[in-house]
């Protein structure tokens, strides 16, 4: 895992702080770029992140940055193993986090599946795979009008890696996407 330059983020140990962790931060968007502390004033729910954990950080951290783009936020390392990294989607400001599983824990997310989006999908798989990476369906056009390619993490969690456009909301998607379901 590359290592990102380091910010000081407090001179002081607090109760909670783990000894021997130290923690790494460089900012993921363009410099001067602020983040919002708060996205949404009304107290309506919003979506944070999605947690995956995994067998190994660093392993992970090359499929997620290094194959799909993902922008490193932080990382958190144990005795100089990356125990912990939060990453942000290239394209917005979607994020997931990486997380080491305990030893001899499941990783397996069964029932669960991490979309993604990109609008050259096609292209996007393309490179993918000239890089060696296994793509278990290629991409193709779905009964309610999405463009989907399906595969695996390092750890067999699933994605879905796909290009809605215009049909994300319409509602005769969501009837065609119904009517797909019951055949």
């Amino acid at each position: 895992m590359k290592k990102p330059t380091v910010k000081k983020v407090s001179a002081k140990k607090t109760a909670n702080s783990r000894s021997g962790k130290r923690t790494i931060s460089r900012p993921a968007g363009p410099p001067g770029a602020k983040a919002s502390a708060t996205r949404d004033a009304d107290g309506k729910l919003s979506f944070n992140h999605a947690m995956i954990y995994v067998k190994d950080v660093e392993q992970g951290f090359r499929f997620y940055h290094d194959l799909l783009g993902f922008k490193l936020i932080e990382d958190f390392r144990y005795e100089g193993t990356p125990v912990y990294a939060r990453l942000r989607a290239p394209g917005g400001d979607g994020t997931i986090a990486l997380h080491q599983a305990g030893s001899g824990a499941s990783v397996s997310s069964d029932g669960v599946r991490l979309y993604f989006e990109v609008r050259d999908l096609d292209d996007f798989c393309r490179k993918l795979q000239q890089k060696g990476f296994y793509i278990t369906q290629l991409p193709r056009t779905m009964p309610w009008g999405w463009r989907l390619a399906y595969l695996n993490d390092p750890d067999g969690h699933e994605i879905s890696l796909y290009w809605a456009g215009e049909n994300r909301m319409k509602k005769a998607v969501r009837k065609a996407a119904r009517k797909a379901a019951r055949t």
